[in-house]
């Protein structure tokens, strides 16, 4: 195998091959990778610094050359064998799974790396962590206090994901989320949505000599657009659909009061001053389609579902918290987050 030093590509003609970069300061420790050499490879030295960026500064994004040609479509490939060993660093194998994990604790930062590269991207920021893990276990900072309560923490923090994926996440099914939405929908009342227009002037006696030349046969969005001072006026006073609950009370009031096609025989005072309305369309509201909402009915019943587990793990556990601040803080946080606590 022959390595070139900077930033040359460097060729690997070996099935085992030794890899080794000048971005790497690898002293005596050896890097085996137990996989076939590829054109993919010829890569590696220039992502490596890019990739060692990735744990140096987690926020920076990797960089791609602007002016590179697009990579030409790539067949899918064959599914590997997440115990599969693909290399080693120090003796300690590396395998197919070690790069999945990386892949997914690396998404944002990998997030602009080309496909067919990420791989060997998590490949090396693997390698990059085996090797400082090695150096500050042999200076022993794996024995410090603080150092293993943050471990706890993080080994605490994927038990709790791990459990919340296989019981909560794996238990809510597709049938389960078409029932609550056939259920939430047949569960609405009736509702009615209607198309207004309005003329807003500021007096009562302007909105009276609009009614009169309505009366007379004047167009209503003619007149919205040369009268209204609302912001609707240029567009002939066109307010769209709405539903209950969208205007002021005594708008919606007089607007729904009206049949389609009518408009109002006397002018409505609101804060903003008094209109003339016209209902152009009534008809019943339309429920959201269920591809629509699914994600969201699905969400609501991961909540209930997690809520549900947490609830009857803290009837078996005892929870004490000391500081009394603190406690009532956490008591009242607890039982506005938890609808089955509200209810107590």
């Amino acid at each position: 195998m022959d390595v070139n030093a900077g930033s040359k590509p460097f060729r690997a003609t070996s099935v085992r091959c030794l890899i080794a970069a000048t971005a790497h300061s690898t002293g005596k420790t050896e890097i085996r990778m137990l996989v076939p050499a590829t054109p993919l490879f010829t890569r590696i030295a220039t992502l490596t610094v890019a990739v060692s960026l990735v744990f140096a500064a987690p926020n920076i994004a990797l960089a791609q050359d602007a002016d590179a040609p697009a990579p030409a479509a790539e067949a899918p490939p064959a599914p590997l064998d997440p115990d599969a060993v693909i290399g080693q660093v120090a003796g300690q194998d590396i395998t197919n799974r070690d790069i999945d994990f990386a892949l997914a604790d690396l998404q944002e930062q990998l997030g602009q790396v080309p496909q067919g590269q990420r791989r060997v991207a998590a490949l090396m920021a693997l390698v990059d962590i085996r090797l400082l893990a090695a150096k500050a276990e042999a200076e022993g900072v794996g024995e410090d206090a603080v150092f293993q309560r943050r471990m706890q923490f993080q080994r605490n923090r994927a038990l709790h994901n791990n459990l919340f994926t296989t019981e909560v996440v794996g238990s809510v099914t597709d049938e389960e989320v078409r029932a609550r939405y056939d259920s939430e929908i047949s569960a609405r009342p009736p509702e009615n949505e209607v198309r207004a227009r309005h003329i807003l002037v500021e007096t009562e006696d302007a909105a009276k000599d609009v009614i009169t030349e309505l009366d007379g046969g004047a167009d209503f969005a003619t007149l919205a657009a040369e009268r209204s001072t609302g912001p609707s006026g240029p567009n002939g006073g066109d307010l769209g659909y709405f539903t209950r609950g969208r205007m002021v009370p005594e708008f919606e009031a007089a607007a729904f009061e009206l049949n389609a096609g009518d408009y109002s025989k006397e002018p409505v005072q609101t804060q903003f001053g008094w209109h003339v309305i016209l209902v152009e369309d009534s008809r019943p509201v339309q429920p959201p389609a269920f591809e629509q909402v699914a994600p969201q009915i699905r969400s609501g019943l991961l909540r209930e579902r997690y809520f549900e587990l947490l609830q009857s793990l803290r009837g078996e556990t005892d929870v004490e918290i000391i500081d009394p601040a603190l406690a009532e803080a956490y008591d009242a946080a607890t039982a506005s987050r938890d609808p089955s606590l509200q209810q107590q």
